[in-house]
């Protein structure tokens, strides 16, 4: 945990191993934190932070999100292809549900207003559209390999996906029940993970490399027009 008034680190918690990304119910006061390699899900109280519960699974696990509408914490289960559902209430796991045509599910953004999820699955090389309340799988477009984190622009209706292999791949939400690969938008390679500005929708992209020189820098890219963003700042 890090005070960023004093941007100072004032608590370390143990997790299982590699922790690997995480989600906040802010109604609940909890952060969510999957541990891939310990196939658990480690939750935290922000008010005491202090861990309160360890959930197991049978499976890695992959990205978690939280549903604001729906009050339920989404996670990937990876080894068997499913999502489990967690009641923030009571940290239990309320319902588990395969996705059909996904393999190796890791990466997950959240539509919270369509009870939407964007899975990417690494197995199956899609990003694989799901209804969270059906437990159907909507659509599945092809990525680029290595696709590692998926985040969701609510104001855009725009899904973006950063690919390891160079790219960013941009998947559009016309309506709950239409959605369309707009395109494969290149970028440095081992580019794995982004995040989005919901007031602007400038994308944060961190990247390791420039044409196989060692960097590190984050590029600011915004949207010009329905498709493709274009570099604004480094």
């Amino acid at each position: 945990m890090v005070d960023l008034r004093q941007m100072l680190v004032v608590r370390r918690l143990p997790t299982s191993g590699k922790p690997n990304g995480s989600t906040y119910a802010a109604p609940f006061r909890k952060v969510y934190i999957v541990n891939t390699n310990g196939k658990a899900l480690t939750i935290v109280n922000v008010d005491t932070d202090q861990i309160v519960a360890t959930l197991k699974f049978d499976s890695e696990t992959g990205m978690p999100q939280y549903d604001s509408v729906a009050k339920k914490v989404y996670v990937n289960l990876r080894n068997t292809n499913e999502i489990a559902v967690i009641d923030p209430a009571t940290d239990t796991v309320v319902a588990t549900y395969p996705v059909a045509g996904c393999r190796y599910n890791h990466g997950m953004a959240v539509d919270s207003a369509h009870h939407r999820a964007f899975l990417l699955c690494g197995s199956s090389h899609t990003l694989t559209v799901v209804a969270l309340d059906s437990q159907r799988a909507l659509a599945h477009f092809p990525l680029p390999t290595g696709a590692d984190v998926v985040k969701y622009d609510s104001g855009l209706h725009r899904a973006y996906a950063a690919c390891s292999s160079g790219f960013i791949s941009i998947v559009q939400e016309d309506d709950p029940s239409h959605f369309r690969k707009v395109q494969d938008f290149r970028v440095q390679k081992l580019v794995h993970s982004l995040t989005v500005d919901a007031a602007t929708h400038r994308l944060y992209v961190p990247e390791q490399q420039e044409d196989g020189q060692p960097v590190a820098r984050i590029v600011i890219y915004e949207p010009t027009d329905a498709t493709s963003p274009s570099p604004q700042e480094n």
